[in-house]
């Protein structure tokens, strides 16, 4: 037997499941540490409040407290609000948001995508898309409920103004990004630019997109609030308004809290459906 057999070293497959299996209980233990930490940080925070609430640290009427937020949430939710069942109105509020969401999002993409890949139409149409995105869109809404109405439909305006530009630019960046060897080779192949756009380019540009699915839901819900706000029949928004009009500080806090408990369910859907499209991309580049 030659000198090179024997000083090749032998592999021992028996620890690679070892390995593998104390990789993942070191993931697992830094999930649970990760998630003790936040909920002892989010403990500390309402303790440090409801102390210097009662204290008269700071001023229990504007700041109110949590216990308060949690009495006004739990009378909402067993006796229902002055505009009906506390249910009612967080529906009411998330159908504006979804419907807003929704138009925004397919607009977005579908202009996104048709400009980035049109360089002529991404030139005469892009100093018109800078002076619209310049354009504070929360002003907008006042406009949308003197033409609209009172209605869903003056919220749902709102939401999609609001979501349209960021799921805009980030699929137009997305279809400019798109590797132009896939594109040449795509073309050599015989495949037509509706074939490339549809196989090549909206595939590479998902990732693109669902960036911006993220944050575009939260302002889709900011569109319908202050749509609420500024005028509406029902709605978390509405409620908001109410409370502010009464000088319910728990109540501005209550819907607040609420808002934020379905901005986060929403978070999670998306990053849920996002995991299961992009199976092939590894745990450390998943937003």
């Amino acid at each position: 037997m030659s000198p090179e057999v024997l000083s090749t070293p032998v592999v021992d497959t028996a620890k690679a499941p070892d390995r593998s299996q104390s990789r993942a209980r070191a993931a697992r233990r830094r999930r649970i540490g990760i998630t003790v930490a936040r909920l002892l940080l989010l403990v500390a925070v309402l303790g440090l409040w409801e102390v210097l609430s009662r204290t008269k640290a700071i001023d229990p009427f504007n700041f109110s407290m949590p216990s308060k937020i949690w009495d006004q949430i739990w009378t909402w939710v067993t006796h229902g609000t002055a505009i009906g069942s506390l249910g009612e109105q967080i529906w009411y509020t998330l159908y504006e948001a979804l419907l807003g969401w929704v138009f925004g999002v397919i607009a977005g993409v579908v202009a996104g995508i048709v400009l980035g890949r049109i360089t002529f139409l991404a030139d005469v149409l892009g100093p018109y898309i800078k002076v619209l995105n310049s354009i504070p869109r929360i002003v907008l809404a006042p406009i949308f409920v003197i033409w609209f109405g009172l209605g869903p439909a003056s919220k749902v305006a709102s939401a999609v103004v609001l979501v349209f530009f960021p799921v805009f630019f980030n699929a137009f960046q997305g279809a400019r990004e798109v590797d132009r060897n896939l594109v040449a080779n795509a073309r050599i192949l015989g495949a037509s630019d509706r074939r490339v756009t549809l196989q090549v380019v909206i595939p590479s540009a998902t990732s693109w997109i669902f960036t911006s699915l993220h944050v575009s839901f939260g302002f889709a819900l900011i569109g319908a609030i202050v749509g609420e706000y500024i005028g509406a029949t029902k709605g978390v928004g509405l409620l908001i308004a109410q409370s502010q009009g009464t000088f319910n500080t728990a109540g501005v806090y209550a819907a607040m809290v609420i808002l934020a408990v379905v901005a986060l369910a929403a978070e999670g859907l998306l990053t849920f459906a996002e995991r299961r499209i992009f199976r092939w991309k590894p745990a450390g580049s998943e937003s």
